[in-house]
Parts: C-alpha cells; structure tokens; sequence
C-alpha cells in the first residue's frame, strides 16, 4: 500500500512511525527518479536529502515553522510533501512547478531562491522579525557544503552568531565521509552540550566557584582552558562554536530516527544552533550515486538505466568556447583561465586537464574570482572568467571597481546569455548587457552563432582593457567551424541582408530568426535590411546612422531586457545624432520577470520568432507611415 498517496501535507507525517516514514522515503524515491527522468532537473541533491526533508516536517511545523532552502534546487521532495505531489509532472514545464522554492506557488516556500549562500542571511532577517513583533517559531536554513564556500554566508554566520537569535542552520554536507568513532563521540558531545541538566549543572558549578576566592575564578580560568583545548581536540565543529552557533553533528543524513532526535534537540536549544548532517548525493538511485555530477542536473533519461537520452545536433556554445580557449592557451602562456565551481558547465573541463597548473576553480565565489583575475591581469596574464550570465549579477562591482577602473586585460566569458529555459526566473540571463553597458572602457560582444563564437574569444584576447563576450546555452545553429578564428574588426556589424523598408538590427542568435523573417517578408513584397550588430559596445555609429537615415525604420531585436540593452544603446545614439522622424522599435524582454519553461516556448510568448519579428516590422512601418528618410535635427523629438 502506498503512504506517499496518503500524504497531502507535513501534519499527515506526524502520523507515521518511524518504519512508516522509512517505507515513504523509498516512494519518494521512485517518484523523483519517474518524474525527473520526463522532465530533466535537478536528481542527485534530491535523492540525497530525502530523509533530512521528512525529517524536517515530521519534527518542525511548516508553513509557521520557516524553511529555507539555500539555492532551492533540492526542495523536490519538500514540494511533494507540501500538497504538491500531484502537480508534479509539470515541473520545470511552462506555467507548471518551478524547480526552485516560490514563495507564489505555496506559502510552505518561505523564500526564493535559485542562487546560493543567501538562506543563512534570509533566515537571520526572519528570525529578527519575528522577535521584533513578539512571535514565536522556528527559522530553519537548509545549506549544502558547496554553498558555504560563497563569502555571503560566512557574513551571516558572523552576525548571527554576534546577534545570538534563535536560529536553526542545518549543514547538508555531501562531500565528506562520516568516522564511525568520531560521530559517535561528536554525537555524544552534541547530547551532553546541549542537555538542560548539563547547562544547568554547569552554571550551578560556575556559581559555586565564583564564590570560592581565592582558588576559585582560578580554578574556572583553568577548567575554561583545559574544555576548550579538548574541545579542539575531538570536536570537529569548533570553526562554528568559535562564531557563536552550538554545532551538532556530524550526523548520518539517511537514518530519520536519528535526524529527528537532534533536530528535536536544535528546537529546544537556544541561540543559534548548526546541525551538521553527512548525505550521499544521488542516493538510492545507483547511476546518480555512481555519477553525481551528471545527475546534479540533468535533461530526460531513461530511468532504468540512467542513459541520457541522446540530442545530436551541433555543438554546444559551451564546449565551442572550451575547445577554442585550449587552442589559444596552446599559443600564449600568458592566458589562464577561472571558473566559480562551474567547470563543467562553462566548457573548462579539457582546459583543466590540459593547463592544469593555469586552471583556478574558486568555489561559489564570483566576487572573488573576478578580483583575483584582476590580479592576475596586473601581473601581467591574461585571465578569462567563465560565468554563467546570472552568477556574474554577483560580481559587478569587482567589474567596476578592481577590472574596469584600471584597464586590466581581463575577459568575462558570459555562459547562459538570454533566455536559459526550465530553470526560470533565477538562471534567466536577461541583464548583463545593461549591467556592463556603462562601465567606461569594457568591449562588449555577442556572436550570431558558435562560429563567430571563436572569432570574438580571439578578439576578447587581444583587447588591452577589460572584454566581455556573451552567448546562450544549448546547441549552436550548424554553423561549420572552420579555420583559424581570427580578430574582428572592434565595434563593426556584420550587413547581412540589404533592403529599402526597414533595418532590423539583431543581436546573437536571433540573427538568423530576423533573417527568416526578412525572407518571408520579401515574398510580400517587403525588403528588409538585416544587420548582424556584433558590438554593443563600441557601437557601430556609422551603420546606426547610415540605414536610420536610408529606411528611417529600425528594429532592434535581443534577447535581454530592452531596458538599458542593446536597443537602449541605439536610442541613445540616435537621440545624440539628433536624427528626427526615425521609427524605432526595440524587441527583446519587457519589465518583467521571465518564468520558467522550454526555451522555445518562451521565445514564442516573448514573440522573439521570426512571427514576432514580422509583426514587429509591419507595425514599425505603419507607425512611422510618410518617414521614409530621416534627417539630422538639433531635435530630439520623434525619435
């Protein structure tokens, strides 16, 4: 008989026994293993934290109880055990479940996430409003040990350690092994530490001695020194008892009866509290065990075997940048190359195992890895910092401040540009053109397709300041790679298709969306110009010029928000030229947040398709009927 049918929220956990809940750990299992194999997502931290979830709501009282998940992408099975089950063969799709905690999807998420090491900070901020009005709950951060290497959370233990609030930090740590003699002893420290009679023996005892001179503050001195030196001996949390938390653990993450008991003692201890518990990523499901790492994240797969199911196709953008990046190391010894715990994902792999020695994985530290290029930089290499386009929002003072203000040769390669899919709002990378646009002296770059990719790489290289370059997950459009890549000419668009109506000005992929457009446009009798623009920074000036003044019709067409993006950029340059009587329409992302689901869905919903694009044109020229040329003017006014 199935329990996990039965459960349509944490207070239906309360009702089962322990071999209960251990029978719905292994449903649980299966219906990750079933549904993520439909849908892709994130496998591994969720098999891996199955029994520290039932845990949590069979001990703690969600939604007044507040749990926060750091990064989010491990909250499947708090999403099924919070009235979400059924729903759950649309997550990850468009207008389905998210992949990550949404505090609009049910109020047992407490907090957004999708980027890590901020749950420690969110969930001091909760613990000190609840305070504030006089409340009383439980404030819980779920982190995993590669989030705990993000500078952000070692601020909030910090302060909360120095604020002593009631607050619970449970430590998922799926790296480190688990010693037999030393949990046990830790455990058995953990129990005593925090068992009220020991607390309350322990005062009684200080009391007695203080009253006692002049031996006896002599005696407490000694006995402080003589428990901390054996407390550094055999504790292995002392890093977190020295910031103010009571540290429990290690504990073993998959036995419940356990988990629930120290969890049960965290409640009733107070200030803060760091339970540290030992998980195997990808548990019970032996492909995730074996390869976590392909199971972090994943597309479909089969689930009996856990074979991929395969794509085909060209190549990944990815991987065009990794392979390229070697062939240039190959020729300067100067270049090196930094990821933020993202060698996979960024394409750096072979250059790892190439350059080993020239390869530097910071961890889940952008910040820190955009200064220490920086320094690299002023000594005289050239570093290229892979990141996806969300991470580097992370990063942009180091950008400003440490790369940008001092000219440094640093090249940001900019993964995950645009629209990015199923991971949704978090993962969209929809604002890095407007963030780097206006910091002075930084060449910014995004190729229409994977060859131009290893042109731009190549030319990012040999930039004496700061480079960016951006360019989008998933496959390239076919393009054959061909040839040594060679410099582009700085801040010049590509004319790709002439015409006398309008000019449509893409950036990136869409290149090739306005070119269809443009074909089928021709078959009604409309010629439209199609400019690949390449640069958004330096701007080509004198192609903006030349086609407002020759169609007085632009479209400007990315994928980024139109705020303070490309086609911002073009506006701005025509309002300086006092060009009057240009029709100017920007195609990209509204104000608005982008949801999660298929690339090619989204497109569509953003009417970034060759359909979009047409509409866009037919509008663009009946609004601007009469103008067909533009002429200089001190004006602005029209434009």
């Amino acid at each position: 008989m199935s329990l996990l049918a039965g459960i349509s929220g944490p207070e239906d956990l309360k009702k089962l026994n322990l071999k209960q809940l251990e029978q719905l750990a292994a449903e649980l299992r299966g219906e990750l293993v079933e549904k993520v194999s439909r849908t892709g997502g994130h496998l591994a931290p969720n098999l891996g934290i199955v029994e520290l979830t039932l845990a949590l709501h069979s001990v703690f009282n969600s939604p007044r109880d507040k749990i926060i998940w750091d990064v989010g992408h491990q909250s499947y099975v708090h999403k099924m055990l919070t009235g979400r089950r059924e729903q759950f063969a649309s997550l990850r799709q468009y207008g389905g479940l998210s992949g990550f905690p949404k505090r609009e999807e049910s109020p047992h998420d407490s907090f957004n996430t999708g980027h890590s090491s901020t749950s420690i900070s969110a969930a001091l901020g909760m613990a000190l409003a609840r305070d504030l009005r006089g409340e009383r709950y439980h404030v819980i951060a779920v982190i995993g040990d590669g989030a705990l290497t993000g500078g952000m959370a070692f601020e909030a233990l910090n302060h909360a350690g120095h604020l002593q609030k009631d607050l619970i930090v449970i430590l998922n740590d799926n790296e480190m092994s688990i010693s037999s003699n030393i949990g046990g002893l830790a455990a058995y420290l953990s129990r005593l530490r925090t068992d009220p009679m020991y607390s309350r023996g322990k005062e009684e005892l200080e009391s007695l001695l203080h009253r006692l001179p002049p031996i006896g503050p002599k005696v407490l001195r000694l006995m402080d020194r003589l428990k901390d030196s054996l407390k550094y001996l055999v504790v292995p949390g002392m890093f977190f008892e020295e910031l103010g938390f009571t540290y429990l653990g290690p504990i073993e993450g998959h036995n419940i009866g356990r988990l629930k008991e120290v969890l049960q003692r965290a409640a009733r201890t107070k200030g803060p509290v760091l339970v540290h518990v030992v998980t195997t990523k990808g548990k019970g499901y032996p492909p995730a065990e074996k390869d976590p790492g392909l199971f972090h994240g994943i597309g479909p797969f089969d689930p009996a075997t856990g074979e991929v199911l395969a794509k085909g196709g060209p190549p990944t953008y990815t991987s065009v940048f990794g392979a390229e990046l070697v062939r240039q190391a190959e020729k300067d010894p100067r270049l090196v190359a930094i990821t933020a715990a993202m060698p996979d994902g960024t394409g750096l792999v072979p250059f790892s195992r190439r350059f080993p020695q020239r390869f530097f994985d910071v961890g889940i530290a952008e910040q820190h890895a955009v200064t220490l290029a920086a320094g690299l930089a002023a000594a005289g290499y050239r570093p290229v910092v892979a990141v996806y386009s969300t991470f580097l929002q992370r990063a942009i003072d180091q950008v400003i401040h440490d790369v940008a203000l001092q000219r440094l040769p640093v090249v940001l390669a900019i993964d995950r540009a645009g629209i990015v899919g199923e991971d949704g709002e978090t993962h969209q990378g929809l604002f890095d053109l407007a963030l780097l646009r206006p910091i002075p002296g930084l060449v910014l770059m995004v190729p229409k397709d994977e060859q131009e990719l290893r042109h731009m790489l190549v030319t990012a290289l040999k930039v004496e300041g700061p480079a960016a370059l951006r360019y989008p997950r998933g496959a390239g459009v076919g393009v054959p790679l061909e040839g040594e890549a060679q410099p582009l000419p700085l801040g010049r668009a590509e004319v790709l298709r002439e015409g006398k109506e309008a000019a449509v000005f893409a950036l990136g992929p869409l290149v090739y969306a306005a070119l269809e457009a443009a074909e089928r446009l021709a078959q009604e009798g409309l010629q439209i110009a199609v400019i690949n623009a390449r640069f958004v920074k330096p701007l080509d000036s004198e192609v903006i010029r030349s086609w407002a003044m020759r169609t007085g019709h632009i479209i400007t067409l990315e994928e980024h928000v139109v705020a303070g993006g490309f086609g911002s950029a073009v506006l701005e340059f025509l309002a300086a030229e006092g060009l009057k009587g240009v029709t100017v329409t920007c195609l990209g992302v509204g104000d608005n947040f982008v949801p999660h689901g298929r690339p090619s869905v989204l497109r569509q919903a953003l009417n970034l398709t060759p359909e979009g694009i047409i509409q866009a044109v037919k509008a663009n020229l009946e609004s601007g009927a009469g103008a067909k040329k533009a002429r200089p003017s001190k004006a602005v006014a029209g434009v």
